[in-house]
């Protein structure tokens, strides 16, 4: 297992852009993604995590790199961290490969792969790539593992939207209460989520159709989450098992826990390395 916090090709931060790398090598880039950027151009102009990653290869001078750069996956603009990017087009397919899957998309092409163990004896899945959260969601969440499994669909009523729906596509969702804290009316609660499928919004989705949103989430949460005096969204994606899809080697990404989510649970980083071991 390779631990890529401390194993890192290259510069350790993006630092005229404030961004941080979380691995990189010749084929695979990891970014921790700051909260008000987009990863991909949605047709606006405006700037995209993608065009500020080029840049820094770019000024690195791996223009080769630059121009064969693209994102694996997403994060919705509000949300921060992990986001993995291949910069070389002939890994792509495997690892484009290793996202349907999770999505619960059968892929027709990609390596056989086995699964990804890391501390604990974890295991991603057949295909090697599984994505863990962490989220403070308003309410007191039950103890315990609890599966979210309703299919997701658009919200006919409003396009932004997605909402669980009978003809939405299956999507499933596992979550895990790490602590609680707040005064009665009005608790919140540090959870652990792990995606099974990877719809869009599908945690937001869920974890506010289930009676918890998210602190934050101005399109699925409370009227106090919108609004100039709204807080941030409470979504990071913390950590993102892979097998890497030209060494063979078993990665393990971890995007360190941003200060907003540590300024309600301060021992939120403790909490979720501890609830690594134990599942």
């Amino acid at each position: 297992m390779s631990d890529a916090d401390n194993n890192m090709a290259g510069s350790n931060e993006l630092t005229h852009l404030g961004v941080s790398t979380l691995f990189e090598d010749a084929w695979l880039l990891a970014i921790d993604k700051p909260a008000g950027i987009i990863v991909h151009d949605d047709g606006s102009g405006a700037p995209t995590l993608t065009d500020l990653v080029r840049e820094r290869l770019v000024t690195a001078g791996e223009a080769e790199a630059a121009a064969q750069l693209q994102a694996v996956q997403r994060l919705d603009r509000e949300t921060t961290g992990i986001v993995l990017f291949s910069k070389d087009k002939r890994v792509q397919p495997a690892l484009d490969a290793l996202a349907a899957d999770r999505a619960g998309e059968h892929a027709a092409s990609g390596p056989e792969v086995g699964p990804v163990r890391a501390a604990g004896g974890r295991v991603a899945s057949a295909a090697g790539m599984s994505k863990c959260y962490l989220a403070v969601v308003r309410g007191e969440f039950p103890e315990g593992w609890r599966t979210l499994d309703g299919p997701i669909g658009r919200d006919r009523h409003d396009a932004r939207r997605m909402r669980v729906s009978s003809g939405g596509k299956p999507a499933e969702t596992r979550v895990r209460c790490l602590a609680t804290s707040g005064v009665r009316g009005s608790r919140r609660s540090l959870l652990r989520v792990e995606l099974v499928t990877g719809r869009k919004h599908q945690i937001r989705v869920h974890l506010a159709h289930a009676g918890f949103p998210i602190l934050g989430d101005a399109l699925y949460g409370t009227p106090a989450d919108r609004g100039h005096r709204a807080p941030a969204l409470m979504l990071h994606a913390w950590e993102e098992l892979l097998v890497h899809p030209v060494t063979g080697e078993a990665l393990r990404l971890v995007a360190p826990v941003p200060e907003r989510i540590c300024d309600l649970f301060p021992d939120a980083p403790t909490l979720a390395e501890k609830a690594v071991a134990r599942s």
